[in-house]
């Protein structure tokens, strides 16, 4: 069976002033999604799910339902506050999105096959995609899970702090640990996070996660178990987030699967802030110019 792609498209934009995931960044107009969708499609995936809040979901549609039809399947999930909460919780007050992991369950009834998880706002290059669909398609092992690495010193913003899951790997190169950094930085040819105030170095060549995952479906009980204890513990905190990283350092802790490491280096880029958009457009047309993707992705 084909693997299925679930794009991460829930997100509010909060740093970068909109939604970033539909706005326009191609020589064409093209989000940056186009691009992770014409790569899937060449790579082998069979179907695609789009996770969105419900507010976008017909924005959603509109904008790639006909560049999809008849090339792949796709279909819609929506990540709701209320979706997979404990209903002893009763309702939860917050407008936040509970994350990526969270996000990731609520795909699992549109989700049958080995499955990749990408963010919208994140133009991660065909080998990604090559890599990561091969690795779907051929290996049966359902608790071998994966996920590409890039480099750190290639993932940075020039307009301010990121985050990014900071992984350490064991010598058969899967993943020891991953850990969410959430104020990344270069500042004076080095790169920093900090954290209570503290900063701590980080080597340029560090391995990072930028939510390019591939699981095995068993990850979803899983990740639903957790979320519950999660949401728990944290409905009183409105700007609390389940990560993937959560979900991936509590399967490897207990023995319930292991995260293959796929290195890359390749120039990933996206956009956490407005002051991004002309890096990325720029990068997009260079792309283009160099006949890496055609002039019209979708005719």
């Amino acid at each position: 069976m084909k693997p299925t792609l679930l794009i991460l498209a829930a997100g509010m934009g909060s740093r970068y002033g909109g939604i970033k995931q539909l706005d326009q960044f191609g020589p064409n107009g093209e989000t940056i999604i186009d691009y992770s969708l014409y790569d899937a499609i060449r790579s082998g995936f069979g179907k695609v799910v789009f996770i969105v809040r419900q507010e976008i979901k017909d924005q959603a549609a509109e904008l790639f339902a006909s560049k999809l039809k008849g090339k792949i399947d796709f279909d819609f999930a929506i990540q709701g506050v209320q979706s997979y909460m404990p209903t002893e919780l009763g309702k939860v007050e917050r407008v936040k999105p509970w994350g990526t992991g969270h996000a990731t369950l609520c795909a699992w009834e549109q989700t049958d096959t080995p499955f990749a998880v990408i963010n919208a706002d994140d133009f991660y290059g065909y080998d990604a995609f090559k890599t990561m669909a091969e690795f779907l398609s051929t290996d049966t092992n359902d608790k071998q899970h994966a996920m590409i690495g890039y480099e750190l010193k290639r993932t940075l913003s020039e307009n301010g702090t990121v985050s990014r899951g900071i992984c350490v790997e064991r010598e058969d190169q899967n993943l020891e640990v991953v850990t969410e950094r959430t104020k990344i930085f270069p500042k004076d040819g080095k790169i920093y996070f900090e954290e209570n105030e503290v900063l701590t170095e980080l080597a340029p060549e560090t391995p990072v996660s930028m939510n390019f995952w591939g699981f095995k479906p068993s990850m979803f009980p899983i990740t639903e178990d957790l979320f519950k204890t999660y949401a728990k513990e944290n409905m009183d905190s409105p700007k609390a987030e389940f990560y993937i990283p959560t979900v991936m350092t509590h399967m490897i802790q207990k023995g319930l699967g292991d995260c293959r490491v796929f290195r890359s280096t390749s120039d990933w880029f996206g956009v956490t802030y407005p002051e991004d958009k002309p890096k990325v457009q720029a990068a997009l047309s260079a792309l283009h110019a160099d006949h890496k993707y055609p002039d019209n992705l979708w005719e």
